[in-house]
């Protein structure tokens, strides 16, 4: 089974071409691929398919098996895999995923996708939506107990469930001890589906941090999902303007929320790493 191992701004996933490939078990695949120390090593796997609807289709498990809805990150790869490999010869895409069919822009450079710039569709921002347990309305900035603290959340889903935490003055991102806070978010009776969250620091009124603890799979160096919830929450909460550099881990992305037509706009680099085979 021959495989392409892609990154956006080191969120790695692997890339398998479902046109060619027959995948029996993807969920037992994915936790095999994504192993880093057997595997290949990876944040999940993606599966390029044939769609009705879209140009494309994008099938991704998280490093546990779990499905996903959505990966910003993840789909700009897809838009790069099948323009690089001879797909398509199209610079404007459709691709159908679970959280919607995202239209995306290729920027090509030199004879390849350099970077993607992604309709993400419109922010959801009711909590029965998300969706959020006894919540009425939209959660922006709301209280939430966690452990033995209470936090304040805004939620945002991006075709996928995020939970935005601004942190405090004097608060260190840096410093946060996500391998124990972060389970405690995505497994909190509040979120039936689980949740992804996000820990931010506003730097100025154009630019944010943030650290990711995403649902199945850890905290990983970025999520385009995420950096679109962020803004959406910065702007929520006035902390921002509509155009916001999202720093990651892994890298920056720049997100754009037009609210007018209330649209999403992200951003960002893709890069294929190594072609490789599964034996």
């Amino acid at each position: 089974m021959v495989f392409t191992k892609m990154h956006g701004i080191g969120n790695d996933y692997v890339y398998i071409n479902a046109f060619k490939e027959k995948i029996a078990n993807p969920e037992e695949l994915a936790i095999k691929v994504s192993n880093r120390n057997y595997g290949i090593g990876s944040d999940g796997l993606v599966l390029i398919c044939p769609s009705e609807v879209a140009d494309f289709q994008m099938k991704m498990y998280n490093s546990d098996g779990t499905p996903s809805e959505m990966c910003g990150n993840g789909i700009r790869c897809v838009g790069k895999y099948v323009y690089d490999y001879g797909l398509t010869d199209k610079t404007k895409i459709t691709v159908e995923t679970l959280g919607g069919i995202k239209t995306l822009d290729l920027i090509i450079e030199n004879g390849k996708v350099d970077k993607v710039k992604v309709d993400m569709g419109s922010p959801i921002l009711e909590a029965i939506d998300i969706p959020m347990k006894g919540v009425e309305g939209k959660a922006i900035d709301y209280p939430i107990m966690v452990g033995q603290k209470e936090y304040k959340i805004t939620a945002v889903s991006m075709g996928n469930p995020h939970g935005v935490v601004f942190l405090e003055d004097g608060e260190d991102l840096e410093a946060l001890p996500l391998e124990e806070i972060g389970p405690l978010f995505e497994h909190h009776q509040l979120f039936p589906n689980r949740v992804n969250t996000e820990f931010v620091k506003v730097i100025d009124r154009s630019t944010a941090k943030m650290r990711v603890w995403e649902r199945g799979a850890g905290e990983t160096l970025a999520c385009g999902t995420g950096a679109c919830a962020v803004a959406v929450a910065c702007m929520l909460n006035s902390l921002t303007e509509n155009i916001v550099t999202v720093k990651l881990l892994g890298g920056d992305l720049l997100v754009e929320w037009d609210r007018k037509n209330n649209k999403v706009y992200m951003t960002g680099p893709a890069q294929a790493i190594f072609d490789g085979v599964l034996f």
